[in-house]
């Protein structure tokens, strides 16, 4: 153990030890298990910001130390597991590997870009295609490690025009991480922000009224995001000029057909996906959960006869560490609200707010939560559980507070570390990226006005869409 690491552990234990010493042993609002859950969250927390240690072991000692104390029982720990949540991203996830399978993304990606003729429209008929890819493809990582041959044939096509080189490597992390918000699948974060709800207040968040509420932001903020990018990293004279990207350079860096008639693979995964896709949508009018939609789609999309992918190459592609996390920091949710821990954390915040300070502290938070907390999953899983806590006792709808916290921390932008596509993007060899100070410089911007804009939509627009900012 080096010596960072020694003193980062120690630092954790400490904090904890100060949690539960900073609390009168007679102070009547705090059990026992209240206690124990306030010290493993610290701890946890502590771990997360402090050490390298993997964030699911971390967060799976935590659910082991919650029931081993009494705190939640095996059955709550076990279940979480077996959540439709849980199981709606293992079948998104088969899904998506059918999809890479054929080549669609690439002729979907050939098609779109072909299309343009100017620098501006190059950058928003791209964020428009990474928007759509976020109903196809689980998870941000995903998304950049599928969306990286359409890059780099695009930086080929550009590479005497280096300034816009650069500006699509940042453009391409900016709108995925922003646009996940589309879609409950987006990221494993929106799956622990509903899972946390429903077990604190039992409102349940499903895959449409997600859409509803989250696509419009999506759309807005990445078109937005979009040109911040383009003019705080390219001059004028960088954005006149014709563009020509054709397919012949896409399909050098993708090895499915960009062009010609459609394979028999390519026609059933297409149908498939619309299918399953309008099948979400539609929840409403049929009443099928989405994980069982989904279910539905993976065993077909692996099926012999009518699939694209092996289901055993498939399941190899899901994130089982993601899942795993997920389902202990569900655990930890639990134990939060129900021991206490959660209401008691924030019963020292000034109860005597208005709304609108409420949602803009919250936002805030959760915006600059990625400069101490990397993982989007824990952010949500720290930040969520409190942030309902605390709208209860203030006065807020938590269903505004908790998405509104979960939307503004899709802004990881400040560092390279601070999100796996920017990490991916900002380093590729043979081809010029993005510098820490293009990092710094566009989150100058960029920060403030993703912030604004997701209060903007917590107070005026979602409450037109059913999601009203107090009950």
């Amino acid at each position: 153990m080096t010596l960072n690491l020694r003193l980062a552990a120690a630092l954790c234990v400490a904090l904890s030890l100060c949690a539960l010493l900073a609390v009168p042993a007679n102070f009547p609002a705090l059990g026992g298990d209240a206690r124990l859950t306030l010290a493993v969250f610290a701890l946890a927390t502590c771990a997360w910001i402090g050490t390298p240690i993997d964030d699911t072991y971390v967060a799976l000692g935590a659910g082991l130390a919650l029931t081993a104390t009494g705190v939640i029982s095996s059955d709550t720990l076990f279940g979480t597991l077996g959540d439709d949540t849980v199981w709606l991203l293992i079948c998104a996830f088969v899904l998506a590997a059918a999809v890479a399978r054929t080549g669609l993304a690439g002729r979907a990606a050939a098609f779109l870009v072909g299309g343009a003729r100017g620098v501006r429209q190059l950058v928003h008929l791209t964020t428009a295609a990474l928007v759509v890819t976020a109903f196809a493809v689980p998870a941000t990582s995903g998304r950049a490690a599928l969306a990286l041959p359409v890059f780099l044939a695009l930086a080929k096509a550009l590479a005497d025009r280096k300034r816009l080189v650069v500006m699509l490597a940042l453009l391409f992390p900016t709108v995925i991480l922003l646009s996940a918000v589309a879609t409950l699948i987006g990221a494993g974060a929106h799956l622990i922000t509903v899972s946390v709800l429903w077990e604190a207040t039992g409102d349940r968040i499903g895959f449409t009224q997600w859409l509803l509420l989250g696509l419009p932001l999506a759309v807005t903020s990445s078109h937005l995001a979009a040109e911040t990018v383009l003019l705080t990293t390219t001059r004028r004279a960088d954005r006149e000029g014709p563009v020509r990207i054709t397919a012949e350079e896409v399909q050098r860096h993708t090895e499915s057909p960009v062009t010609g008639p459609w394979t028999q693979a390519e026609k059933r995964c297409a149908a498939l996906l619309a299918t399953v896709v309008t099948l979400w949508c539609s929840e409403p009018l049929h009443h099928v959960s989405p994980a069982v939609v989904a279910l539905i789609g993976a065993v077909v999309a692996s099926s012999p006869a009518l699939g694209t992918v092996r289901l055993k190459d498939a399941l190899k592609t899901v994130p089982w560490s993601l899942l795993l996390f997920m389902a202990a920091t569900m655990a930890m949710g639990v134990a939060l609200a129900d021991s206490g821990a959660a209401k008691w954390l924030v019963s020292g915040l000034p109860a005597h707010v208005t709304p609108a300070v409420f949602l803009g502290v919250v936002v805030a938070v959760s915006t600059a939560a990625h400069l101490v907390l990397q993982s989007r999953s824990a952010r949500s899983s720290v930040l969520v559980p409190l942030v309902i806590a605390a709208a209860v006792g203030a006065g807020v709808n938590p269903v505004a507070a908790a998405l509104a916290s979960t939307a503004a921390a899709g802004f990881c932008h400040t560092l390279p570390a601070s999100a796996k596509p920017v990490t991916l993007f900002s380093d590729i060899p043979g081809t010029p990226t993005y510098t820490p100070r293009d990092l710094l410089r566009l989150s100058a911007v960029l920060a403030p006005l993703t912030a604004a804009l997701v209060l903007f939509f917590a107070a005026a627009v979602w409450p037109l869409l059913g999601v009203p900012v107090t009950r």
